[in-house]
């Protein structure tokens, strides 16, 4: 008798405060889990440095955006920071299809639209050890305005609000610590039976 392995694609959500440093997390799993693949999510607002566009995000108008939503195109979509993101829905359904693991880097009102429309995800909250750490990561971007990092510190406390809803919660104070609790989150999820399930053939 053999055993043969069937397999699922997962869906990663990581989310978290701007500055809380999920992008840093994701890129970390992205370049060592090469069984993960991103989705490039859509937003109206323009790149930031050293964003590209197509692998960070796909950045587009106004009245492409609102096409995709007339037309169903998106699994979620949400205003943030007076910007529209979007996550496309043919590109995820395709990767999971090809049993490819997908990570979704969002924003919370995003990862909890998704979570409304998806029936499996793994989801994980990052958050900063502290607001006031928090306030110094945004000030340290160099790239938003006095009162733009605090309107995304306001938001910061309307998102934690919503930690109970997710998975898992990683408190970002180390990164490298931070990223081995990711890893082994990861690694259990790849083993569960709904994603992993050896099937004995009979001979």
């Amino acid at each position: 008798m053999g055993i043969t392995i069937k397999r699922k694609g997962m869906l990663l959500i990581i989310s978290g405060p701007s500055g809380a440093g999920k992008g840093t997390l994701c890129k970390r799993l992205l370049a060592t889990d090469k069984s993960f693949v991103f989705s490039c999510s859509v937003t109206t607002r323009g790149p930031r440095e050293g964003e590209v566009d197509g692998v960070d995000y796909r950045f587009i108008d106004e009245a492409e955006f609102q096409r995709m939503v007339q037309n169903d195109e998106l699994l979620e979509y949400a205003t943030v920071h007076g910007h529209h993101y979007g996550t496309p829905r043919s590109e995820i359904d395709s990767k999971l299809e090809q049993y490819q693991n997908v990570l979704l880097d969002i924003d919370s009102q995003g990862a909890m639209n998704v979570m409304r429309n998806t029936r499996e995800y793994v989801s994980v909250f990052v958050i900063a050890p502290s607001f006031e750490e928090l306030r110094k990561r945004l000030e340290k971007r160099n790239a938003e305005r006095p009162e733009e990092i605090q309107r995304r510190l306001n938001n910061a406390y309307g998102e934690f609000e919503k930690v109970g809803q997710y998975d898992y919660v990683i408190v970002n104070d180390d990164v490298d610590r931070a990223f081995c609790e990711l890893q082994s989150i990861v690694d259990a999820e790849k083993h569960k039976t709904v994603r992993f399930l050896p099937v004995i053939e009979q001979e």
